[in-house]
């Protein structure tokens, strides 16, 4: 199979199972996170050209990211979404604003609650707050939901693209989605 070929029936065929409701699940465990890059960590090889070659450089080969990098930037979207009232008010978790301090990075800066249990600590509204309040006004900012998309310009950079061993770097310590 071809390098093209196989992406497009990765992408259509598989990709989406394994990233079907991930805003709503997202694995935190070491484990978790493995067994789910597993399985396209052994899609990618049945590229014959590609076997030889190492996970993350059959990635770059293919030009596909994580699946972690996926689920991140997916959950940067629905704040997106979430923030500029995309969708029903009714319909979704009410984010709270941090209104009291002076806001460094965005005018759109989340407050982050305490958690003690892991249940609430890896829930939606608190594993987003750290990676949201990063980003600068320049992306918080775009008009239209296509041009917020183009968030992965903004973390090229990152290890966490083609290593999902990596932490996305510049969030201010934050543990994301591990």
């Amino acid at each position: 199979m071809d390098k093209t070929t196989f992406t497009l029936l990765y992408k259509a065929m598989v990709r989406p199972h394994l990233e079907y409701a991930n805003s709503v699940w997202c694995p935190y465990k070491k484990g978790d996170i493995e067994i789910i890059e597993k399985v396209q960590k052994r899609a990618t090889k049945l590229i014959i050209s590609l076997k030889h070659l190492s996970y993350s450089e059959r990635l770059k080969q293919l030009q596909l990211p994580t699946l972690k990098y996926r689920r991140l930037c997916s959950n940067m979207i629905e704040v997106f979404k979430m923030v500029h009232k995309c969708y029903d008010v009714c319909a979704v978790v009410n984010l709270n604003f941090n209104t009291l301090s002076t806001t460094r990075r965005n005018k759109y800066k989340l407050q982050k609650s305490e958690s003690h249990y892991n249940l609430r600590k890896f829930s939606f509204c608190l594993r987003v707050v750290n990676i949201w309040n990063s980003l600068s006004d320049s992306v918080i900012d775009a008009d239209t939901l296509n041009t917020f998309k183009s968030l992965g310009k903004h973390w090229l950079d990152q290890d966490v693209l083609y290593n999902f061993h990596s932490e996305l770097t510049g969030t201010g310590g934050a543990s994301v989605c591990m």
